[in-house]
């Protein structure tokens, strides 16, 4: 069985997003995302794969297609596949997102 103290893992890169790996397998993975204020993951698409964004920490705001919401701790938004996503930090403190993807591309 495999056990992850997932907060701990979190780190924060001055220069940018960092993404921590948590879980991967051949099908999926799923990583925290660890955003300082002002940092943010472009806007692009996956064909094939659906994503998912938690916050645990922070906040977002989140765009998937042409839509966009700020997200707080507990929110999620789902990105199906194909469908422009990103998510930036607007806010003045550090965010912290479980991202999940499936299948893995």
């Amino acid at each position: 069985m495999e056990i992850r103290d997932v907060r701990s893992l979190a780190r924060y890169d001055p220069e940018k997003m960092a993404k921590i790996p948590v879980f991967h397998s051949e099908k999926m993975f799923y990583d925290l995302y660890a955003l300082l204020p002002g940092q943010a993951q472009k806007v692009h698409a996956h064909e094939g794969s659906d994503k998912v964004y938690y916050v645990l920490e922070g906040e977002v705001v989140a765009r998937v297609g042409e839509e966009e919401a700020l997200l707080a701790p507990g929110m999620a938004v789902f990105a199906p596949s194909g469908v422009p996503h990103g998510v930036r930090n607007e806010s003045a403190s550090p965010a912290l997102l479980l991202v999940v993807m499936a299948p893995k591309p």
